[in-house]
């Protein structure tokens, strides 16, 4: 019996839409005219925390096919060794966004949580 075929992962990465959205956020004024509101920022955190979650099931899957591949020794090297070198620079990749898209969220949820706080009534 031929052994499994192998699937190749396929990783979506970056998304220069949201990344674009998120950096215009940092660059806006924060405070005042041209401000963006508490809601765009809450809407845009959440499409960012989901971007990150994603990354994290890639890295998880990319990993595993990684250690998949990594122990089966059937079949050519050559294409193994290929297989693992796009496997190991896809999961570089997605570490590298996913530090800067953790890096970015981090800067608009304290961003955020100033707005909010200056947004709630005096407490008496």
């Amino acid at each position: 019996m031929p052994p499994p075929a192998r699937r190749r992962i396929i990783v979506q990465m970056g998304d220069p839409a949201l990344m674009e959205r998120l950096q215009a956020l940092l660059e806006s004024p924060a405070g005042g005219e041209g401000a963006p509101s508490l809601a765009h920022l809450e809407s845009s955190l959440t499409d960012g925390y989901a971007r990150a979650l994603a990354l994290e099931a890639e890295r998880a899957r990319v990993a595993k096919s990684i250690g998949v591949l990594a122990a089966d020794d059937a079949g050519d090297a050559e294409a193994r060794t290929r297989e693992l070198s796009s496997l190991s620079r896809r999961l570089a990749g997605a570490d590298r966004e996913l530090e800067n898209l953790r890096r970015i969220l981090q800067q608009l949820r304290g961003r955020a949580t100033a707005l909010r706080s200056a947004l709630a009534p005096a407490r008496t």
